[in-house]
């Protein structure tokens, strides 16, 4: 059957977490702009009954709207964001954790993007995280004071690499998408960042200041079922051996790029993430010292002992645990906003 395009497909990956289904689904039904699709794959969680109860529900409710399809395997997060992609029609996806909510006016918003810029091949949102209930915000995150316009290459890759981890509002051209399709950075928790990498390779990207989603914050991962993942992560926690496998993920794509493209933005990235070092270890600083230290000493041997900003962040966070960090860095946020010169990538 051939299914009609659509401008934005709407890709959520599914596995467990039903309870938050109805409330994503609802934020995007309720969006003005109607020139999209849904698209949910579940991955063989122990929830799918109840997913796909609700799935039927909304399906029944909004005709047309939504396809939804059981994976025959559990595929893991990499490989379910692969087939996503590959069930998708629109131009563009939109990607969307199945626990976050979307933002009022987010897809035309989104819409007003693609129409203004030619050779688009990701848009960089700004989006909020909460606690509880969506007026609960605990933070916002912004890169750019003012939209801004990021060439193909080195420059758009440098710039979104990094900033494409977090996967609700993720935003790809689908064609550059499916062209990308590989296994290789499966396990890695990081596929949409490998997206990013092969789209803007020649296309270019654009940064929004609008808020498109809304992240739900608190939620326990559920990584670590599928056969890339079983190795390396746990169920419900982020463990000191999955933020080392991540960040090795991360590399690795920046290292397959050069040899793929001849685009070399590996000493960039790694400065990126040394520069915000402390998001990589802020769930992990209750670690008896031991731990740590050994976390962080493997850490350096990546690569990140050339960079004085990881060192400050691994001993800074340690010794004033999180929430000082956290108000910290909140207030210190606060103070670039308000600066003149605000407008350099965070």
């Amino acid at each position: 059957m051939t299914v009609p395009s659509k401008l934005i497909s709407i890709c959520i990956p599914a596995y467990n977490r039903a309870r938050h289904l109805r409330s994503l689904l609802d934020s995007v039904f309720e969006q003005d702009f109607k020139d999209f699709e849904i698209v949910i794959c579940e991955d063989c969680s122990p929830e799918r009954e109840a997913i796909g109860k609700i799935v039927a529900e909304y399906q029944r409710l909004y005709p047309g709207f939504l396809r939804y399809f059981e994976n025959e395997k559990n595929l893991g997060y990499d490989g379910n964001l692969r087939e996503l992609v590959s069930k998708a029609c629109g131009r563009f996806c939109f990607f969307m954790g199945n626990d976050d909510i979307m933002c009022p006016q987010a897809l035309r918003h989104t819409a007003d993007l693609i129409g203004r810029y030619d050779n688009l091949g990701v848009i960089l949102k700004s989006y909020s995280w909460f606690r509880g209930t969506p007026d609960r915000v605990v933070q916002t995150v912004h890169y750019f004071a003012e939209e801004k316009y990021l060439s193909p290459g080195v420059e758009a890759i440098s710039v979104c690499f990094r900033r494409s981890g977090v996967i609700s509002g993720y935003i790809v051209d689908r064609e550059e998408a499916q062209k990308a399709a590989t296994t290789l950075f499966d396990g890695s928790l990081y596929y949409q960042m490998h997206l990013t990498a092969f789209a803007l390779t020649n296309k270019a990207a654009v940064a929004t200041p609008k808020v498109l989603v809304l992240c739900r914050d608190g939620e326990a991962p559920e990584f670590g079922n599928s056969e890339s993942e079983a190795e390396k992560y746990t169920p419900g926690r982020y463990t000191p051996e999955a933020r080392l496998s991540m960040m090795s993920g991360a590399l690795s794509i920046v290292r397959a790029l050069k040899e793929r493209a001849g685009i070399d933005i590996v000493e960039p990235v790694m400065r990126d993430y040394a520069n915000y070092f402390y998001l990589c270890i802020r769930d992990q600083l209750n670690l008896p010292l031991g731990k740590y230290f050994k976390m962080c000493r493997s850490f350096s041997r990546l690569g990140f002992y050339r960079y004085p900003s990881f060192y400050f962040y691994c001993v800074a966070g340690y010794l004033l645990g999180q929430d000082r960090c956290d108000a910290l860095i909140k207030r210190a946020r606060s103070v670039m906003r308000s600066s003149p010169r605000w407008g350099t990538a965070r």
